[in-house]
């Protein structure tokens, strides 16, 4: 295993971390086979891992939790803070109320002391920036978190991020948490390249593009859309739809590349994203034991420039062939009064 400094942290973490998103009700419910996984994890090297809030509603955190009893110190712990737990209002987004009472929620889960770094899930436009920066500061100062970030923010969120800590005297978002794979490369444009100008720590998510590099789906095969994510979302894996089926067809250049390698399509996958000089570790999300030992079996792989060269002719750099971020997009895109005049100023003069 590999280890690398996360940002200007000073803290080194391993260049694979462990996703944790499909423990619990929403992957593998069995807690002790989760603990078996985490444990096998951090004896193959790994001291990086990483966990959310919402994932299965809180229960992921609880099983994170157990699994480290005894091993906390070893661990550079993560979690993020964002989307909506429970009913009733204010019990999500990036205010201080919901960030004050959601860390110690996700301390108790985790049961632990204290967070290695605590990232925000998303952005919230409609909190002030400095709000949440300054709860964020405040909680690196009494001791409750070490660090914190962002994940799967857009370029213009980090930099003003960046510049409202510099005037108001905060403390600055350490890393972001983006989606990077092979099939989706457009943070390579702007994202990525701001991150490493602010010395941010990178830490990538979805290097296997929801299955799509995993060797499962295959082109011209059936795909069973009544179990797993498939089951829940069946339109992003239902190969009838084009972009499924553009997927698919560039998945079967790479299956083709990786068997010249002599290697797997999982191993390419997990590779990619640490070529490019801003990332420090990839996040790896097994379910099982059997997907962990493969996920690892390319631990070691480095990807030489003739495979990179190759790899941009079937993607070109900073293409998405789909939408990573199935959950979130931005309000200059949601919102119809921030991208069309209203009716009356349409015509009128400038």
């Amino acid at each position: 295993m590999r280890y690398r400094v996360l940002g200007k942290t000073g803290i080194e973490v391993s260049t694979h971390c462990l996703g944790t998103m499909m423990f619990g009700g929403a992957g593998n419910p069995d807690h002790e086979d989760c603990s078996r996984v985490v444990n096998a994890a951090l004896d193959a090297g790994i001291n990086f891992m990483d966990t959310a809030d919402m994932y299965a509603t809180g229960e992921c955190e609880e099983i994170v939790g157990k699994a480290l009893k005894g091993r906390r110190d070893d661990v550079v712990l993560a979690t993020k803070v964002h989307f909506p737990m429970g009913e009733g209002r204010n019990r999500s987004g990036n205010s201080r109320r919901w960030i004050v009472r959601a860390v110690e929620d996700s301390l108790r889960r985790l049961d632990t002391e204290w967070i290695d770094l605590y990232q925000v899930h998303r952005p919230d436009h409609t909190t002030d920036v400095e709000e949440t920066l300054s709860v964020l500061s405040d909680l690196v100062r009494e001791g409750k978190i070490r660090a914190f970030g962002s994940s799967t923010f857009p370029a213009e969120d980090l930099v003003e991020a960046h510049h409202v800590a510099e005037r108001r005297g905060l403390m600055r978002m350490r890393t972001e948490q983006p989606p990077y794979s092979i099939l989706a490369r457009g943070i390579e444009r702007s994202v990525l390249p701001t991150a490493r100008r602010l010395g941010m720590g990178v830490l990538t998510w979805s290097p296997l593009a929801s299955g799509f590099l995993s060797g499962k789906y295959r082109e011209g095969r059936p795909v069973d859309l009544t179990t797993g994510r498939a089951k829940r979302t069946p339109k992003r894996f239902d190969p009838a739809v084009p972009g499924n089926a553009a997927k698919l067809a560039v998945a079967e250049q790479l299956i083709a590349l990786a068997e010249e390698m002599g290697c797997g399509l999982p191993e390419l996958a997990v590779a990619f994203p640490l070529v490019h000089p801003a990332v420090t570790s990839v996040i790896i999300g097994p379910r099982t034991m059997d997907q962990l030992t493969s996920l690892l079996d390319g631990a070691d792989l480095v990807l030489e420039d003739e495979v990179l060269d190759r790899i941009d002719a079937i993607v070109a750099p900073g293409t998405d062939l789909y939408q990573p971020d199935g959950v979130w997009q931005p309000p200059s895109l949601t919102h119809l009064d921030r991208r069309r005049r209203p009716v009356g100023e349409r015509a009128a003069a400038e």
